[in-house]
């Protein structure tokens, strides 16, 4: 495989990764490899927006998962402050429906948004629309700090 592909792959990776509970820091790597000028800015968004849309995804499968008792939700035990974010999140995603998952670019609250959206059977479909929107959307802002 040659260092071009692994790097894609990375970006790919890092994108999944920084949508979940795991460590990631995609815009660092999107905005280090924009500047290399090696690849073509609109296949950079879509393959960092696409592992990124499928992290935040992945969050949303959790909260349906949590919901049918498959998984339990040990992550909200003891912690005061991200129990408030989720109950926060619950709020709006009740208040205001699907589109503000576009939101879940957001850091703090933007993995609670989908994990929520899970729970509170928001369907996958729009789920992974508005959640989309919004993961793209945060990269193409952000490949115009390079242009």
């Amino acid at each position: 495989m040659s260092d071009s592909v692994l790097a894609l792959f990375a970006l790919f990776a890092s994108g999944f990764t920084s949508a979940t509970l795991l460590p990631g820091s995609s815009e660092t790597l999107f905005l280090f490899m924009l500047a290399q000028q090696a690849w073509d800015t609109a296949l950079l968004i879509v393959i960092v927006g696409t592992g990124n849309s499928l992290g935040g995804m992945s969050n949303w499968v959790l909260g349906i998962l949590i919901r049918k008792g498959l998984v339990k939700n040990k992550e909200c035990k003891g912690k005061e402050v991200e129990k408030k974010w989720h109950f926060k999140a619950e709020n709006w995603l009740k208040k205001y429906g699907s589109p503000v998952l576009f939101f879940s670019f957001l850091p703090i609250i933007g993995d609670p948004l989908c994990l929520v959206a899970g729970l509170v059977k928001i369907h996958w479909l729009k789920a992974l629309l508005y959640i989309s929107l919004g993961k793209f959307a945060r990269y193409s802002v952000l490949s115009l700090i390079i242009i």
